[in-house]
Order: C-alpha cells, then structure tokens, then sequence
C-alpha cells in the first residue's frame, strides 16, 4: 500500500459538491482515504477569472501504481465534466485533481511528475495539505510542509 496525496479545486458550478463527488469517486476508483482536509476558497492562480475556487486535500491509501493514479484521475475529471485541459495555461474548470506526492516517491515521466512540480508555490495547496500532513518532508526540498507554507504565508 501507498499514501498518495492530491490536490483537488473547482471554481465552477457547485464547487463544494464538486469536492463531495470528485472525493467520493477517488473512494470508489484509487483508494481508501485516510484524511481530508476542510474546504478552503482561494483566488485563480496562474490566470484571469471572475470565479474563486474552492480547494481541499486527501490522502489516499492505494494499491494503484502512480500512472494508474493518473488515469483514474483522468476519469474522475472526465465523469464530472472536465473538458480538455488547455495545451498552454489555465483556464476555469469544475474540477481539477492533481497528484501532489506519491509516498516519498521523485518520479519524472513525460505526464507525470512526482511531487508535483509547483505545490511549494501554491497557497491553496499547502494551506489544506498541511492539515492533513504539517510534517510530511517533500522529498526534494527536504523541508516538512509546514515549514514550505510559512515560506510564502
């Protein structure tokens, strides 16, 4: 078994039960989840929009390796709602969920990059993540969670 850690926002339609449902499914299709962050609102980062997300974090105990992580991610999105995601940039969406670390797994596929490569930027990340772990140590940086979200609170 692994922990997986994912990031999940929506910033259209009913953000919350957007959560509820992509939560919900990653139960059915990746794994038992161990702990779950509250909601949190956030800005758009990374891009113009009118609408604020809402953004959360779990951790997920699964047998899935991580590409079959990114595919049953894929499919969750897909069932509700998420269209293409944009070759460049970003752009609004129902919901989007990131695979933020694997264990303490560094992995650089061409699809896949393990811990995700901008969740030491990203308030709306760090904020629920360290709820559900302060102390999880990013295997790159070294440094716990808790540590990387005082660095840019």
């Amino acid at each position: 078994m692994a922990i997986v850690y994912l990031g999940l926002g929506s910033n259209l339609g009913q953000k919350e039960h957007n959560l509820k449902l992509a939560i919900s499914e990653i139960e059915k299709q990746i794994g038992h989840i161990v702990a779950r962050s509250a909601f949190c609102e956030s800005a758009p980062w990374g891009f113009e929009s009118s609408f604020s997300f809402l953004n959360a974090c779990v951790a997920v105990e699964t047998t899935l390796n991580p590409q079959e992580c990114l595919l049953a991610i894929t499919d969750i999105e897909k069932h509700l709602g998420r269209t293409k995601k944009p070759t460049k940039g970003y752009a609004d969406r129902v919901i989007d969920v990131d695979i933020l670390f694997y264990d303490h797994m560094i992995l650089q596929e061409e699809d896949l990059t393990i811990p995700h490569p901008l969740l030491h930027q990203r308030l709306f990340v760090l904020k629920p993540l360290s709820e559900i772990a302060p102390d999880f140590i990013h295997p790159l940086f070294k440094k716990t969670i808790k540590s990387l979200l005082k660095e840019i609170s």
